[in-house]
């Protein structure tokens, strides 16, 4: 398939800068590809009213790091911006550098006066790089003080609360991205959703690379993802297939959460069952989806992984049609913009 079959045309002005002050009261879009049903007079907080008794929302519990570090390079003084990705072994991180030509193997960066020091261990391509760190005292403490969070290009404003890019059940500490649709949630809708007999079910996928890496190649098929680590309890495995045998539905609350389930189900030959590990699975029209029944998710960026992810689930045509009504009805896009509920698959 080509690059070009997933663009539409979005006004900026659409591009949601901050997040609400009240996050459930952001719009919802609700979808029903087979029945080429498209619902948007709804606000979040009404999600409640499309999840039943049984059902089992899943929720991607992973924290996001204040993983964007300014500094700069010993030797020359050079401004350098390093985000980290993931850890690899002890003080060592894959990072993303800016400007990568400026960081050569044996490099050094300096933080906070000295505080923190990054040294380029291992030059690696697309502007990765391996770095050490060596630092006084605990490294999440240090990273606490000197980083910042790692918001999105497109959003040019600061944020007032940092914790605004965290879920509220943020928990497992190393994402380099929110989850984003799971930022529509609140403590007390949360439990008002409980009250109603659904299950929340935690899983961890720590969002890197994978998901936000731009797509460069005319063919999708040609993209290769980058691999991010996931983890789902036992517990968690046991409620989502108590769930299925009883015919319960399976809700994903984001693209990560899906990833992560359909790793799993692949794995497993179709089974939801204990696992961890990284996955670079790429969904994109034609995948075959064995893990979820509905899923809750923002409006994605036009040739984005992300927008191939739900086009696989609601059809293309129909994906493409329901941006050209959020657009039409002004909807908020991207990270702190509004979100959708599509509540069956076309293979459902």
């Amino acid at each position: 398939m080509d690059l070009s079959d997933f663009d539409y045309d979005l006004p900026e002005e659409l591009i949601a800068q901050t997040p609400l002050k009240d996050r459930a009261a952001s719009r919802l879009m609700v979808l029903n590809p087979n029945k080429d049903m498209i619902n948007h007079h709804h606000t979040f907080s009404e999600i409640i009213d499309y999840l039943n008794p049984g059902d089992c929302l899943v929720l991607n519990d992973t924290k996001v790091l204040p993983a964007r570090l300014i500094g700069h390079k010993e030797e020359t003084g050079a401004k350098i911006e390093l985000l980290l990705l993931k850890q690899k072994e002890g003080d060592c991180w894959e990072c993303l550098a800016k400007p990568a030509k400026r960081v050569h193997k044996g490099a050094r960066i300096s933080f906070g006066d000295g505080k923190l020091v990054g040294e380029c261990a291992e030059e690696l391509d697309e502007g990765r790089r391996m770095i050490t760190f060596h630092y006084q005292g605990i490294f999440y403490e240090v990273l606490d003080e000197l980083g910042k969070m790692p918001l999105p290009p497109y959003i040019k404003e600061q944020l007032d609360d940092p914790d605004m890019y965290q879920t509220v059940y943020a928990k497992h500490r190393g994402s380099a991205a929110a989850p984003t649709a799971g930022l529509h949630f609140t403590k007390e809708l949360l439990v008002d959703i409980e009250k109603k007999g659904v299950h929340l079910v935690f899983i961890t996928l720590h969002v890197g690379l994978g998901t936000f890496r731009p797509v460069k190649v005319d063919k999708i098929e040609e993209h290769t993802m980058h691999a991010e680590f996931y983890q789902m309890t036992a517990a968690a495995a046991d409620t989502l297939t108590q769930a299925r045998m009883q015919g319960k539905r399976i809700i994903a609350c984001g693209t990560t959460v899906i990833r992560t389930l359909e790793t799993i189900a692949a794995k497993h030959d179709g089974k939801l069952q204990e696992s961890s590990g990284w996955t670079d699975i790429f969904i994109y029209p034609g995948f075959r989806y064995r893990a979820i029944d509905g899923m809750i998710t923002n409006f994605h960026l036009p040739k984005s992984t992300l927008i191939m992810l739900v086009s696989a689930f609601a059809g293309r045509d129909f994906t493409l049609k329901a941006y050209r009504e959020a657009v039409k009805e002004r909807y908020r896009f991207f990270s702190f913009g509004d979100a959708m509920f599509i509540e069956e698959g076309i293979n459902h």
